[in-house]
């Protein structure tokens, strides 16, 4: 490549973490191939929409109009690059990881691969990944070898959607190669895109690493939700535990406790290391089961609470209107992957509540069967005979909620009114 030519990038996967890293690549000036199966979802990019909170339309129909972006569904288009990069699903299968997506990303990269190029695997794993299966797979359509014809890394995402803070460009970027060649290959393609590139010694501590941060934040989130249900059997309120031990200025980090995880790392990555640790040393990560185990059933604590204080009321949730406040797993976000509150709200609808939920970010084809999405005015919040806040978005109707605070199940803590039934 000339010094007159455009860097093309191929990103395989178009979901929250391959869709901002094509608009970045694009913003800084490479040619970008944005493939993804999901007809439906290229369709959308071709069309100018986009489908995930950090890209708006605008951020599509720019790209487009840079005359640099592809979106396409046929790996024939990924002929040609200069690196590529693959964010694809790692779901559990069964309690395993299913590496489907990377194996078949890895093979339809395989034929396009050329000497000198880079190929850099995104997607959350167990260490070994890189080089134990991607690698083969790479290797396995021709005669070019990996480290010796053309560099292959890992480098783990690190998206938090909807986060005004810390986005793609500013947020730190673990970067890790098969070999010292690789590891500067990725490295500088990286520098390109981000404020900070942080190389490790090897792609499975560069795997391991994403692992750790995912496991540390589950772990926490689980401890502060066992503390929630212990406070609650003491008569002690949890929260002003939580905001009396932060004021310690070292050694303590607050976490805050919840209906459950969600979203795309916390409730699914942490396992991959404990199935790992299981499969290759014959041991448990007790940690992780039991964060696993809290975490899991805190939809159901939730239930329990809201039974109690219908109960208190001598109503049952049978035939009892639910008003669900916030179906995201996260605030001022409208990704509603794993998220606890779609938990909750199945459970309930399997008692025999009759369902409503406010949320005007999530995409009205999540909402589970049984659940009718409303908006959220006066009448609603007031004809329901509870009221559970699960998700608390800005833009949610707060000073209505406040009015009626006796008949609220706040699993968030955003309600200050005295008669509010707090996690």
């Amino acid at each position: 490549m000339t010094g007159t030519e455009r860097q093309r990038l191929a990103v395989v996967g178009q979901g929250y973490v391959g869709l901002p890293l094509t608009m970045r690549a694009l913003e800084v000036g490479l040619d970008v191939v944005g493939f993804d199966v999901d007809e439906a979802r290229v369709d959308r990019l071709r069309r100018g929409l986009t489908y995930i909170d950090d890209v708006t339309d605008a951020d599509v129909a720019a790209a487009l109009a840079t005359g640099r972006f592809t979106p396409t569904t046929d790996p024939a288009d990924l002929a040609g690059f200069d690196v590529a990069v693959v964010t694809v699903p790692t779901p559990l299968r069964d309690g395993a990881p299913d590496l489907t997506y990377v194996e078949s990303a890895a093979s339809m990269i395989g034929p396009h691969v050329t000497t000198g190029c880079c190929v850099v695997l995104e997607s959350t794993t167990y260490p070994g990944t890189t080089e134990d299966v991607f690698v083969p797979l790479l290797e396995a359509a021709g005669p070019l070898r990996a480290g010796r014809d053309y560099r292959v890394g890992y480098s783990p995402e690190r998206i938090d959607p909807s986060n005004p803070v810390w986005d793609l460009r500013t947020t730190p970027k673990i970067v890790s190669g098969i070999d010292e060649l690789s590891t500067k290959a990725v490295t500088d393609f990286y520098a390109g895109l981000v404020d900070r590139v942080v190389p490790v010694s090897g792609t499975r501590e560069a795997e391991l690493a994403k692992l750790l941060e995912n496991t540390f934040r589950h772990v926490n989130i689980a401890l502060v939700n066992e503390l929630a249900i212990m406070c609650h059997g003491l008569g002690i309120d949890v929260w002003s535990v939580i905001d009396a031990a932060a004021t310690k200025p070292f050694g303590f980090m607050p976490f805050r406790p919840g209906p459950g995880v969600g979203g795309h790392c916390l409730p699914i990555d942490p396992s991959y290391l404990s199935w790992q640790v299981r499969r290759s040393l014959n041991q448990n990560f007790r940690f992780i089961e039991t964060a696993n185990d809290i975490n899991d059933h805190m939809p159901d604590y939730v239930v329990a609470r809201a039974g109690e204080n219908l109960n208190r009321r001598c109503r049952s949730i049978r035939d009892s209107s639910v008003l669900l406040v916030g179906l995201a797993y996260k605030r001022n976000s409208g990704d509603a992957r794993q998220s606890p509150a779609l938990a909750v709200a199945r459970r309930l609808a399997g008692l025999g509540a009759r369902l409503r939920a406010v949320d005007p970010l999530v995409d009205p084809a999540l909402v589970p069967a049984g659940v009718s999405l409303v908006e959220g005015t006066a009448d609603e919040v007031a004809s329901a005979d509870l009221v559970i806040v699960l998700t608390d978005h800005d833009v949610l109707p707060w000073d209505l909620l406040e009015r009626h605070a006796d008949r609220v199940l706040d699993t968030r803590n955003r309600l200050r009114a005295e008669g509010t039934d707090r996690l």
